[in-house]
């Protein structure tokens, strides 16, 4: 090999090399703001106890008063559970609706506040903001459901190790699509009180439209076919029927949806916010 095939060899080594050097810090520069704003709304959530306190008091509330106040009245379900053993999967769901969208809140928050605009000016990427809100909000939500699985055996609903996993999954997963759900809207809002005003109007359908509360076989045709389109019911069904096995299914149109496309519905709901909620991120002013 002649000096100036060395030499050759050895500038195309080093750009190489340097190449994937760039592409390494890229990456960990990408993971380490990820890492720091997840860490910010743990210590976030963590400082505010009355936040704490009244994400799980609303859900404990429907569980314990209205669960307590309509069994004896809808009594015994088909599958030979109470009325509380049924609602109780879909109060986690709401326990995890509640606290994924209320969650980017910390979004408007910081826009009235101006950290938004520091943060958006900083040398660091727009999608790892928005991974990191996502990951933070979506944790903030999962903490909130394990706390309320604690609940099972005082209502009756024994679960094995393999059920609390994959009801862990489920939540993690809902979390994940609603988080996401919410990042979307609240890098549209200006102020707080529209935030807040906007969640109102979304929350409560998704909740009550989602089968959390009452069966979703037997309704009008026309409040059917708006609990199919709500995505939070194909959670609230994964969810009921890995805790209560023989629980039916959600059907659409006479056929009954398998826990694996309620996963993979779930799943896509989450990508395409995500996708969305970073493209509006990188429109916030």
């Amino acid at each position: 090999m002649t000096t100036a095939e060395a030499a050759d060899t050895a500038g195309a080594t080093a750009a190489s090399a340097a190449s994937s050097s760039g592409r390494d810090g890229r990456f960990v520069h990408n993971a380490r703001t990820v890492y720091m704003v997840w860490y910010r709304e743990i210590i976030r959530f963590l400082r505010s106890p009355a936040r704490i306190v009244s994400g799980l008091a609303q859900p404990i509330l429907f569980l314990v008063v209205l669960g307590a106040g309509l069994n004896p009245l809808v009594g015994d379900s088909s599958e030979g559970v109470t009325y509380q053993e049924f609602i109780f999967p879909g109060v986690l769901a709401m326990s995890v609706l509640f606290s994924s969208l209320f969650s980017a809140i910390s979004i408007v928050w910081d826009r009235e506040f101006g950290f938004l605009r520091e943060m958006l000016v900083a040398p660091v990427s727009r999608t790892g903001l928005v991974l990191g809100k996502a990951a933070g909000g979506g944790t903030v939500a999962v903490m909130q459901g394990v706390i309320l699985l604690v609940l099972a055996p005082f209502i009756g609903v024994s679960l094995d190790a393999f059920q609390v996993l994959g009801v862990f999954a489920l939540l993690l997963l809902l979390a994940f699509a609603l988080v996401a759900f919410g990042i979307v809207l609240a890098s549209r809002m200006q102020r707080m009180e529209s935030f807040q005003m906007v969640m109102a109007l979304v929350v409560n359908p998704m909740l009550f439209l989602s089968g959390a509360l009452f069966p979703l076989n037997d309704l009008p045709t026309w409040l059917a076919f708006l609990t199919r389109l709500n995505p939070a019911t194909y959670g609230v069904d994964a969810i009921r029927r890995v805790m209560i096995p023989g629980a039916p299914a959600v059907t659409i149109f006479g056929w009954p949806v398998p826990i694996w496309l309620d996963v993979v519905i779930i799943f896509t709901m989450g990508v395409a916010m995500l996708a969305m909620s970073v493209r509006s991120f990188r429109k916030v002013d």
